[in-house]
Formats: structure tokens, sequence, C-alpha cells
């Protein structure tokens, strides 16, 4: 089997990989394996579930792990949102645990599909500027809603990115701790001082460093992102 594992891995996990992908080419990396070719990937079981129902794959075993923040953002909040805000678009990472709830939602009509968009970190800010460049007179004056089902940290960029859009986030509680403890202060402190640095193996780097660059060579390394 192949083994595609997500970037936010060690370096030694990242060792025994074949080839790594983000939130936003986890798709492409997946399609470039050879179709008679099984594939295992990790660690994240909503970004493979979303990756396996788009590739249609049957031969993708997906190791169940999860982001304990997105995982955390469930179908009963989305679906209180979207009553709540029946006019909103929604916003979903791939990595959240509402994002099978969010297509059915779509499938259903209970939302209109067009609304509903799984995306990536990168794909978000790429949606939000979309928005706020279109100009629809139907909708003048009016102040659209945007749900979106991530970290939300990411609300800054994308009001930043579209401040005429109303961004909420489907779980206000979806804070990841351990993001937040990267702060300008400590990135000074490090940078000025020397501290913090992380050593790694060479061996085990070089092996590391193989899976990445096998993800650069099929192109959009970055998603975006």
């Amino acid at each position: 089997a192949v083994v595609v594992s997500y970037v936010n891995t060690t370096a030694a996990v990242k060792a025994e990989t074949d080839i790594c992908c983000t939130s936003s080419n986890a798709v492409e990396v997946v399609a470039s394996v050879p179709a008679e070719q099984e594939v295992l990937f990790l660690p994240d079981q909503f970004l493979g579930a979303h990756v396996r129902r788009i590739l249609d794959r049957k031969n993708m075993h997906v190791w169940a792990g999860e982001c304990h923040v997105h995982a955390g953002i469930n179908g009963a909040e989305l679906a209180a949102q979207v009553t709540a805000h029946p006019d909103a678009e929604l916003f979903v990472h791939p990595e959240c645990g509402c994002a099978t709830s969010a297509l059915y939602l779509a499938g259903s009509g209970a939302v209109p599909a067009d609304r509903v968009k799984i995306l990536s970190t990168g794909g978000m800010l790429d949606a939000a500027r979309a928005s706020h460049r279109v100009t629809d007179p139907a909708m003048a004056g009016q102040i659209k809603t945007v749900l979106v089902a991530t970290e939300v940290g990411m609300l800054h960029q994308l009001r930043k990115a579209a401040p005429e859009i109303d961004f909420r986030a489907v779980n206000e509680r979806a804070s990841c701790r351990y993001m937040k403890m990267i702060t300008p202060e400590a990135l000074l402190r490090s940078l000025r001082d020397g501290t913090d640095e992380v050593h790694v193996d060479p061996d085990l780097a070089a092996r590391g460093r193989a899976a990445v660059q096998r993800m650069i060579a099929i192109g959009r390394p970055g998603g975006g992102e």
C-alpha cells in the first residue's frame, strides 16, 4: 500500500510515509497514486472520508485519527445554525465532524447545494475573496451571512478578506489551545534568544523530507494555505 499522511505529523511519521498532503491538495495527492494500488491515509479520518468520497476510491483505508477541535464541530450544531440562518452559505473544513452532515443537508434540500462548500483553509480564503468581488443587485442593502465550520481563529482572516460578509462560527468554542501557544512574543523571543530549537535526527529528517518532496513534485504543495 502507498502511505499518505497529513503534513501536520511528526518527522518520525513522515519517515514512514510515502507522500504527504495538506487539506487543500489531499485529493490531488491520492489521485496521483495508480488506481490499482491500495492507499493507507492518515491521520485524519474526516479528511480521508472526504477524499475517498470525492474520488470514489474503494481501495483507500483511512486510519481513525482526528483533530479534536474539528471533530468537536458536530452535525447537531450545524443543523441548529442552518435553522437560525436559513439564507446563509456554509464553509466547512473537510476535517470537521459535521462535513458529512453538511453534504446531507445539501442532498436533502435543507440547504441549496450551491451554498454548501467543503473547503480547506486556503480554499475558504479564496471563496471569501471571490464573494467579495461579486455584486448582486438583488442583494443590495442586505448583509450576506456565511456559517464557518473550522477553528475559530480562521474567522479573523475571513473577515479581513471580505469585511462586508457576516462570518459566524458554527461552534464558537472550537478554539485550539495548542495553536494559541504560538504568539508573536514567543516567536520573537525564540529568534532573539535562540530558544526552543528543535533537533531532528539527520537520517529521520532525510526520510521525512522525501515524503514532502514527493508532494511538492505533484504540484500545489501549500494548496494556497
